[in-house]
């Protein structure tokens, strides 16, 4: 069963189970999912997610992100439901620059979107230690790609991540690619990060899921390559995976963004079992680009 508000999810992108329109903050709406469908786990993917409205507007990042979860904690623990998997993020660790970030790191987020999953992985500890709630923790870096098949890609409205926006400038489908930032203290002035391939994710998700079942599991995982490429980088890759120029113009920084964010995920190589198969820079480029080639995004 999937549950959504669908502010920025799709309902096309629901391709198994039954689908539920309804808010994490109608405690009402979720109590009757529950009761419905009587699941046995959570996969938590439902937040508001974007660094510069979260700098903007931090009051709706808290209402939204902290206040929806802990309704669907209690919720959970009322349904006798005790196994979740979260969806956090390496936002909660903010700017520590040339530091390959591993779980044990300081989380210092820079904007309420990282401050907001941070609280929410303070919650799921006190239900664990109230309640018994079984959960295993991700902490993303930065999600890329689309399903090999073409049948789901990265659809946002408006549009705000790298690689689909890079995409849109080579195809046409914008004047050109804002590149927020070319001084930061990087080689080549503009932000790193670390990017990993969403069937990758997909893969550790289940892995996590399997682990959270054989037993009494309260693990988090950082979620990511090791190898971290800047924004320049990326459009290079993407013009020599398209053979399109990629148009762009020099901005400002951008308020709430790190410099650079690289994961060191040996933990989940080790007790999950993880190897990213698919999250090479050129494999994520590729499979995004027959996503909007198929669904009528190409130049």
């Amino acid at each position: 069963m999937t549950f959504d508000n669908l502010i920025t999810g799709w309902a096309e992108a629901v391709k198994f189970g039954p689908f539920v329109q309804g808010d994490l903050l109608d405690r009402e709406a979720l109590d009757a999912a529950f009761v419905e469908y009587q699941p046995v786990a959570v996969m938590h993917f439902a937040a508001l997610s974007q660094v510069g409205e979260a700098s903007r507007e931090p009051g709706r990042y808290w209402r939204n992100n902290v206040l929806g979860s802990l309704n669907l904690f209690e919720a959970m623990v009322d349904a006798g439901c005790k196994h979740i998997v979260f969806s956090s993020t390496c936002a909660t660790y903010g700017d520590q620059d040339g530091v390959v970030l591993d779980e044990q790191s300081g989380q210092i987020p820079l904007n309420a979107y990282g401050s907001s999953k941070r609280a929410v992985e303070e919650v799921l500890r006190d239900f664990r230690l109230s309640h018994g709630l079984n959960a295993v923790v991700f902490r993303y870096f930065n999600v890329a790609g689309a399903d090999p098949d073409a049948e789901i890609g990265e659809w946002h409205q408006p549009e705000t991540h790298l690689i689909p926006l890079i995409i849109q400038a080579a195809a046409g489908k914008r004047d050109a690619l804002t590149v927020f930032g070319t001084d930061y203290p990087t080689p080549d002035g503009t932000c790193v990060r670390d990017y990993v391939h969403v069937m990758d994710l997909v893969d550790a998700h289940i892995k996590g899921l399997e682990l959270m079942l054989e037993g009494n599991v309260n693990r988090v995982f950082n979620l990511g390559t090791g190898s971290g490429f800047s924004v320049k980088e990326v459009i290079a890759e993407c013009e020599a995976a398209t053979g399109l120029q990629v148009p762009h113009r020099l901005g400002p920084r951008r308020a709430g963004d790190s410099a650079m964010l690289v994961s060191g995920s040996r933990r989940a190589e080790v007790e999950l079992g993880w190897i990213p198969q698919r999250s090479t820079l050129r494999h994520m480029i590729e499979d995004a680009w027959r996503w909007y080639q198929t669904n009528g995004y190409s130049a």
